[in-house]
């Protein structure tokens, strides 16, 4: 089961159980629609997991805490203690029954991490569809290379970006290219919207096909795009 918790104005904490029993949180913004949605389900909190240390992404986790005291909280160095119980890079980690895959993905915030938990990517701020983090930290080699090595995982991954941000990137991307195949995409995220449904989650192999950002060959030709898309 995978669910996307609408939070904030364009925030998705999402929600990921293998067995509809133990559940996986992923970056809550607020506390109090992630608790009405467990009291509307039976699931049970496993572990919290946060990508970065930007306050839509962590600013439900104190709440969260003092309800759920026993469940862990992993996050990288950046987000710091007591708010996290787990400090984590680069790596695998295991909880009673996940396995983490953890990548280091900074240049939104430099101590940006994601997650791959069975052929799902949690990717906070990183990549989006059609688009990719901004470069808080002005590093765009750091960027550029999280994006490389996202694009290395199966094309069949599932990609669960933090926000809903796929039709304004779309306006971005038809402004320096087009084709049937973005336009088809096109039709199928402004049906979407207008139904008030999510863009997301996306995969992998559609991102690589249509995400200008997944495509730039260097440093430079990403920076260009990236400062492009800031500007739009």
């Amino acid at each position: 089961m995978l669910v996307a918790i609408p939070a904030l104005s364009d925030n998705y904490i999402w929600c990921y159980s293998r067995d509809n029993l133990h559940a996986l949180l992923i970056d809550p913004s607020e506390a109090d629609v992630v608790e009405s949605f467990f009291a509307n389900s039976s699931l049970k909190l496993e572990a919290i997991l946060l990508t970065h240390n930007h306050s839509d992404h962590i600013g439900g986790v104190e709440k969260l805490r003092k309800i759920y005291p026993h469940v862990p909280v992993y996050a990288p160095a950046e987000v710091g203690m007591p708010l996290a119980t787990h400090i984590i890079n680069a790596g695998i980690y295991h909880t009673p029954y996940y396995t983490l895959q953890v990548l280091a993905t900074g240049g939104h915030t430099a101590g940006h991490i994601s997650y791959v938990v069975d052929n799902h990517l949690f990717c906070g701020d990183t990549l989006f569809s059609l688009g990719c983090g901004r470069v808080f930290t002005g590093d765009y080699v750091q960027m550029f290379t999280s994006l490389e090595k996202l694009k290395q995982l199966p094309d069949e991954t599932i990609v669960c970006p933090a926000h809903e941000y796929t039709l304004s990137n779309l306006r971005f991307v038809q402004s320096v290219e087009n084709s049937d195949a973005l336009a088809a995409y096109a039709n199928k995220i402004e049906s979407l919207r207008q139904q008030h449904q999510p863009t997301v989650p996306t995969t992998l192999g559609l991102e690589k096909t249509l995400n200008p950002f997944l495509r730039c060959q260097n440093v430079e030709q990403f920076k260009a795009l990236r400062q492009a898309k800031d500007k739009f």
